[in-house]
């Protein structure tokens, strides 16, 4: 274990940069973040915030000149200002992780390039790709936007080809692709840490629920068979070593009713289907994050207990506080919020991770609890 204390740069002021900043604390780190935002939670807890866009080159080389290592929170950071950085500090992730990543079809077409499948699709750049998608795809299916989109947004469900153009106008005509909608069993991710050396641990695979394209449960250890899972992991290091990930990578997958995997996309940071790791896992991917970045080591990635992790969005808060109270009487709730000023619905305000050893029974707990909080799914 190296004894230095490092100073480290995040990228975004979120939720996951404040979870990186309470591991790289706990481990005797100091954060610098940078982040428009006056009230973000990671700058609140940062040994230094610069509240400063983040296209700007005299707030990026001041992060960079005080910082042993800089990494992201989130994948839309322009990749420029990750370059331009990479003059006065490391710079991890790579901006070409986040090259692939902020594009759809970038992202795809490696995907595939790796031998790996992905659900079918089209890319949609103008009036004349309608007509060519209205005849080859099938359908439904689902139009994104190539960049930007996440949680759900930017999407259009396409029932029928008619209905094609009207989703595209809907969306103001950006280049999108046309994606096959999957006749689903679940959705799995993989979440991974590689090191400098080419060094990788995967973390427990994930079973993910969605609810309006935004994340609700996550259940660990995920229902599937031993050759699903191998599946999973390999073709996770796969993407990692193509890609010449240095960090953390979230690959999310869909399994098919035929047992067929298919990346769905990927993530060159910690992720929402890896908070569950805070608790039931020996180390957190917050706590892999700090290690990558600082040379010490890759952790213990084993599970420790089963796990269901519930988001908790701004719904919840609706005229008052939840009363998080009555989560203390069970020691297997383990309760993570995220200090945002201001609940607004859709947006992740925190989590609660519930522990034991029947999964089963943990996701019929899970739900009473979240009910109890006044959290609906529909």
């Amino acid at each position: 274990m190296n004894d230095k204390v490092y100073t480290l740069g995040v990228i975004g002021g979120g939720q996951l940069g404040l979870m990186f900043t309470e591991s790289a604390h706990a481990m005797g780190h100091k954060v610098v973040v940078l982040e428009p935002d006056p009230d973000s939670p990671a700058g609140e807890l940062a040994d230094e915030h610069i509240q400063s866009a983040y296209e700007d080159e005299d707030a990026l080389r001041k992060l960079g000149l005080a910082c042993d290592a800089v990494t992201v929170e989130f994948e839309n950071v322009p990749a420029a200002s990750l370059e331009y950085i990479g003059q006065f500090s490391e710079v991890h992730p790579s901006p070409d992780c986040f090259r692939y990543s902020q594009n759809r079809i970038v992202e795809k077409t490696m995907i595939l390039d790796q031998g790996l499948s992905t659900a079918a699709f089209q890319v949609i750049a103008g009036p004349e790709d309608l007509e060519t998608a209205r005849k080859t795809m099938k359908f439904p299916a689902i139009l994104k936007i190539t960049e930007m989109g996440y949680d759900g947004k930017g999407q259009a469900l396409v029932m029928v080809p008619d209905d094609l153009e009207a989703a595209w106008e809907h969306l103001d005509n950006p280049e999108c692709i046309l994606e096959e909608k999957i006749d689903l069993a679940k959705e799995i991710s993989v979440i991974l840490g590689r090191d400098k050396e080419g060094n990788i641990s995967c973390f427990p695979i994930a079973e993910n629920v969605h609810k309006k394209g935004i994340l609700h449960t996550s259940a660990v250890p995920a229902d599937i068979d031993s050759d699903l899972q191998e599946q999973a992991e390999e073709a996770a290091k796969t993407l990692a070593t193509a890609l010449d990930l240095i960090g953390i990578l979230a690959v999310e997958f869909f399994v098919t009713k035929k047992n067929r995997l298919l990346v769905n996309e990927i993530a060159p940071r910690t992720h929402n289907s890896g908070h569950y790791t805070q608790d039931a896992v020996m180390t957190s991917q917050f706590e892999q994050q700090v290690r990558i970045l600082t040379n010490a080591g890759l952790g213990d990635t084993r599970l420790k207990s089963s796990v269901v992790m519930v988001n908790l969005l701004g719904n919840l808060w609706k005229k008052r506080v939840p009363n998080w109270d009555m989560l203390e009487v069970d020691s297997h709730i383990h309760l993570h919020l995220y200090n945002k000023k201001e609940a607004r619905r859709g947006r992740k305000m925190g989590h609660f991770n519930y522990l034991g050893n029947d999964l089963e029974e943990l996701h019929k707990k899970a739900a009473d609890m979240f009910a109890k909080l006044g959290g609906t799914v529909a």
